[in-house]
């Protein structure tokens, strides 16, 4: 039985014999590719599950394939877990920023490879309920004609850039979404005040959605990077 087809990109082939080793262990099913060119045409000709894309390639780096990926109707909608040396925080801030779902530092360990992968699948099937014109997580139900947020069927009263933040957040549900991009999302790309302003929209939304805006149960803050729908 396989749980799924899983695309490995690595220009180091220990680190690919590793990786399938481990999945086919598993029960995932795998095939490779070396460089960027090859990992978008087997993306593209091939019913993959889901992309474990290392940064560093010959020809197109990671980045660019993962942009290209997420360009592509065809690809745009395959989730992506980007491989990133330690430490290389812009790396992994672009990475999120152009569509990656997630992303391991290496060296990793098998164990984390594995539960990122099953996380990231399962939020690729489910991760939010589509209801006639919104979004359900749980019991917040946010009405994108209507503009409306209930949560157990009381209406939650948002202003515009509480209720464009908690829009995007829950569209990309599971994703990390940077305090930049955020920003530029939701203020605009001519808004020029600091990111401390999501930080205090946040901040206000939690105190309405959640039932401990200390222990959020919604928003999940990624020190350093930014927030995500859990």
């Amino acid at each position: 039985m396989s749980y799924g087809k899983v695309l490995v990109v690595d220009d180091e082939e220990h680190i690919v014999e590793l990786i399938k080793f481990n999945l086919e262990a598993n029960g995932y099913s795998v095939i490779e590719a070396y460089d960027g060119f090859k990992a978008i045409e087997l993306a593209q000709e091939t019913d993959v599950d889901i992309l474990i894309l290392d940064l560093m390639l010959p020809g197109i780096d990671g980045l660019e394939t993962c942009k290209r990926l997420k360009k592509n109707p065809k690809t745009e909608n395959l989730p992506i877990i980007i491989l990133t040396a330690k430490g290389d925080e812009t790396d992994k801030v672009l990475g999120l920023e152009i569509g990656a779902d997630d992303y391991i530092t290496k060296p990793f360990g098998v164990r984390e490879l594995m539960a990122r992968i099953k996380a990231v699948l399962r939020r690729s099937i489910d991760d939010k309920s589509e209801i006639v014109n919104g979004i359900q997580i749980e019991d917040l139900v946010i009405d994108i004609e209507k503009h409306e947020v209930t949560k157990n069927n009381q209406k939650i009263d948002l202003t515009l850039k509480e209720f464009e933040l908690l829009r995007i957040l829950a569209e990309n549900r599971g994703k990390v979404l940077s305090r930049n991009m955020l920003l530029d999302e939701v203020w605009g790309y001519d808004y020029f005040g600091e990111t401390r302003t999501v930080d205090v929209h946040i901040r206000h939304l939690r105190r309405k959605i959640e039932e401990n805006d200390k222990i959020p149960k919604y928003i999940e803050t990624i020190r350093g990077v930014g927030y995500k729908m859990k």
